[in-house]
């Protein structure tokens, strides 16, 4: 075995594990280190492929020989992909089976219903096969197939074909050559009907008829696990009345007890058995074992494990039973340190379980190393591994990260019988989705869930996240499907993500109708889904959805921003019906909710960005007439609705009504300099300045950011310095967005600079403003400065704060000239935490255009590219 070879080459070194790429084909490197960092010998090397590891491991799995159980459910799958009313098809699947020759008998029958039912085969084809074997000559069914293969059903949770097959059974009563009225009890209490297995015994017991031993304990145990106390009370008197009672019924019998939490009377059951030496009653210890971890109470159960070790009663499986609630539970020291201790080398615990412990608790703590010395162990004693160290080990190769290994293990699971348990898909559809395998995963999932297990919550978002991050969302919505299938709710987060995933690729009906159903299940929807939604639904010119969505989303006690809002009315002022449908709205609000200024708020908002004035004026007046006074932020909205659509003469009206209502400061002040400047009305603006001033009333910066900044794109020069000068005195610096601007602007001409020479002719040259000229004339070209990054930036950041913007244009000086400069300085921006934004890739791709340097602007077009950026002007040419 690969195992050995790698033990031979180093007993007790470390393993590094390593994946190389070999054109089509990886292959492993096993690292052996030595244990000495003194050591200077050189490593040994192991190099194997994915599919030698996995011949290896074949071999140590190799299983019995399974062929002709193979052949025999490949014929009946057949079968199943044929549509049930093909007859032609079933009689094919029958010959083939006749022609296989088999002898069919009590034990073979069971054989290959078990191995259909340990290798998770279809378990319709083990139904298939039972049929066809009770239609053959000579061959009978018994009580143990019948029981098999109600064992199989109930498993699967297939009550209804189980309840339909015992119908089909009484029915046809005169076939079947065993006990009737027994197979009937034996089914309908493994279908999960005591009830009905009662009522037949009733009618057994009133034709002179009784159950047999095996029969009678059947229907008590589905009776105990049922929770009808009385009813089972009532069987196991009846079965000690006929002398019938065995291990089996006290072992019952003490699961009763557990389920009525009468510890107690339990264990003082066992302990007058295990007294008088009659019973061996070591399973009925393990199930006072597990009630008691299940309720916390290790301390109690391993007392009670030592009392019964004393007794000498046999407790290998109640030992298996502590060892597996002490891992589940998370006491994994104190698993390890009893499989360690002397009880479990007396043989009360199966060699191979104490293995499977240590491989589940190393793997656990990623002791990666040690799992494959356990493993290495195990082959050289000659331990053949069972399901649980077949799924260990191919967790071992998921946390090692070996997937193609695990992918390889996996697809030949059908080779050596291995059938996963849940912990097994859940690392593997991790590993898959980390690596970016979401088809395999998918793929992965979908066999897990034929076979029984669905994944849990943490694998399950990882999965959706997956699916939903590369865009494949009809995938998604099968899993969301398999899993309300299964009862399974997925989290908030998982079904939310979807919906923002299918709203994101323009498919918000599909995001809609899985909101429907998850609302049916009364579960909530998130309040971004909701802003998804609504969001998505007036991007398709669906007012009328995102009205109904909005307004329940408050009912569901989520708040929409102002944002939001404006989002669904200026759709629905888009509508033919425009008025009708804002006005419903309106009405729908204020019935739903106490009218309150915020409410009104939001539809003048909404209605001023819609370019309807008149209607932001009409819910005004609105506001009025119900009581409720306009305030400060209600007037600027309604001031912001008429100046937004060229509306000034409105807006100034309005001014002077407000005017003689209230006293105006500076926030009406500034909202009206700020917005006739989005107007593009500089000069109504100027006027508003002024009368600010003349009033005593101090401009916002805001003010003359726009003031400052208009004045520039129409080169009134004279007046930014004039605004400078007046900033200087009422707030003593400019702000970021002001100098850079004043900078940006110095690139295009030197009519700045030189107004500002012309204006300015009293200077400090230690001020802030002074030194401001100095920048604007440094980037102008009118004053040749050092061209030190460094002294530059200290310079401008006694001006102003520095931002990215800023860095930008000292980039765009630099690369003017040096464009090599220009990559020390990109390197200054990371350096300083700033995230480079598109205008700086552009800078540096236009600075190497004009020098010729075109393979270079390509790479770094493609690095752009893979932050997200799009191409603009000279760079998409060059693409």
């Amino acid at each position: 075995m690969l195992l050995s070879s790698i033990k031979h080459v180093s007993k007790s070194t470390p393993i590094l594990l390593f994946k190389s790429r070999n054109y089509n084909s990886y292959s492993y490197s096993c690292l052996f280190l030595s244990p000495s960092p003194n050591d200077s010998s050189s490593p040994h090397r192991l190099n194997v492929s994915a599919k030698d590891v996995v011949a290896s491991f074949k071999n140590w799995f190799k299983a019995p020989n399974t062929a002709l159980l193979d052949r025999i459910f490949t014929i009946l799958n057949s079968q199943d992909q044929a549509a049930p009313e093909d007859a032609s098809t079933r009689h094919a699947a029958d010959l083939a089976l006749s022609h296989l020759n088999l002898r069919l008998s009590e034990t073979f029958v069971l054989e290959v219903l078990s191995y259909g039912r340990s290798s998770s085969k279809d378990v319709l084809s083990c139904l298939k096969f039972f049929d066809w074997a009770g239609r053959q000559p000579g061959f009978n069914h018994t009580r143990a197939t019948f029981y098999a293969i109600f064992k199989i059903l109930s498993k699967a949770k297939l009550m209804s074909l189980m309840l339909e097959f015992l119908q089909d059974f009484r029915a046809h009563r005169y076939i079947h050559k065993v006990r009737f009225h027994d197979i009937l009890v034996l089914g309908y209490a493994l279908a999960g009907k005591p009830g009905m297995a009662l009522q037949l015994f009733g009618r057994m017991r009133f034709k002179g008829l009784d159950l047999d031993i095996f029969s009678y304990h059947v229907l008590l145990n589905s009776l105990v696990e049922e929770s009808s106390f009385d009813a089972a009370d009532m069987i196991a008197k009846q079965i000690f009345m006929r002398g019938l009672e065995n291990d089996i019924t006290h072992s019952i019998l003490v699961k009763l007890w557990c389920k009525q939490n009468k510890l107690d009377e339990a264990e003082a059951y066992l302990r007058r058995f295990a007294e008088s030496r009659k019973h061996v009653i070591g399973p009925a210890v393990s199930i006072i074992v597990d009630a008691l971890c299940r309720r916390k109470r290790f301390e109690h159960a391993a007392t009670l494990l030592d009392e019964f070790t004393e007794l000498n009663v046999p407790m290998e499986h109640a030992y298996g039973i502590w060892l597996q609630n002490l891992v589940q539970h998370g006491r994994l020291n104190g698993a390890l340190q009893l499989v360690d201790s002397k009880k479990l080398l007396d043989e009360n615990v199966p060699h191979l379980f104490r293995y499977n412990i240590l491989v589940l608790r190393l793997l656990k703590e990623n002791r990666l190393k040690d799992v494959c010395d356990l493993l290495i162990e195990m082959e050289k004693d000659g331990i053949s591994p069972d399901k649980v160290t077949m799924n260990a080990i191919l967790c071992f190769f998921c946390k090692a990260g070996m997937v193609d290994v695990a992918i390889e293990l996996y697809n030949s699971r059908s080779e050596f019988g291995l059938s996963l348990n849940s912990m097994a898909y859940n690392y593997l559809i991790n590993l898959l989705c980390w690596t970016g395998g979401i088809h395999e995963a998918y793929h992965v999932l979908r066999n897990s869930i034929k076979e029984g297990y669905f994944p849990g919550r943490k694998t399950f978002g990882i999965l959706a996240d997956a699916l939903c991050r590369e865009g494949k969302l009809d995938k998604m919505k099968e899993l969301l499907v398999f899993s309300l299938e299964q009862k399974f709710i997925p989290c908030y987060s998982v079904c939310d993500m979807f919906i923002a995933a299918l709203c994101k690729a323009n498919r918000v009906e599909d995001g809609y109708l899985i909101h429907g159903e998850l609302t049916r299940m009364k579960k909530n929807t998130a309040r971004n889904t909701y802003f998804h939604l609504i969001s998505g639904f007036s991007k398709s010119n669906r007012g009328d959805i995102a009205a109904t969505l909005i307004l329940e989303m408050q009912e569901k006690g989520h708040i929409p921003t102002r944002k939001l809002f404006r989002t669904v009315i200026c759709c629905l002022c888009g509508t033919q019906s425009l008025e009708n449908q804002f006005f419903k709205l309106l009405e729908m609000q204020l019935s739903h909710f106490q009218p309150s200024s915020q409410i009104f708020r939001f539809f003048i908002d909404g209605a001023g960005h819609a370019k309807k004035p008149e209607l932001a004026r009409e819910v005004y007046e609105i506001m009025q007439r119900s009581g409720i006074k306009p305030n400060l932020r209600s007037d600027i909205l309604m001031l912001y609705s008429y100046l937004k659509n060229d509306r000034i003469s409105d807006a100034l009206k309005f001014f002077s009504d407000v005017r003689q209502r209230i006293s105006i400061g500076t926030k009406f002040y500034s909202s009206m300099v700020v917005g006739l400047c989005k107007a593009n009305k500089v000069d109504y603006a100027l006027n508003f300045m002024r009368e600010m001033r003349d009033n005593n009333v101090v401009p916002s910066m805001e003010c003359y950011e726009h003031l400052i900044q208009l004045l520039c794109w129409k080169k009134r020069y004279g007046l930014v310095v004039d605004l400078v000068n007046d900033l200087e005195k009422t707030r003593g610096r400019v702000s970021s967005f002001i100098g850079n601007g004043l900078l940006s602007n110095s690139f295009k001409n030197k009519e700045l600079y030189e107004t500002w020479i012309r204006s300015r002719k009293v200077q400090d040259e230690t001020s802030d403003i002074s030194l401001l000229g100095q920048l604007i004339g440094t980037f102008s070209g009118c004053i040749e400065v050092n061209q030190d990054v460094e002294s530059l930036e200290e310079m401008i950041e006694q001006c102003f704060p520095l931002n990215i913007y800023t860095y930008n244009l000292l980039l765009k000086k630099l690369s003017v000239s040096k464009v090599d400069r220009a990559f020390e300085m990109y390197d200054w921006i990371c350096q300083k935490g700033y995230e480079p934004n598109q205008w700086t890739y552009e800078i540096i791709i236009r600075g190497l255009l004009k020098k010729g340097r075109r393979a270079e602007a390509r790479g770094w077009i493609e690095e752009m590219i893979r932050k997200g950026f799009d191409l603009t002007g000279c760079p998409k040419l060059l693409i």
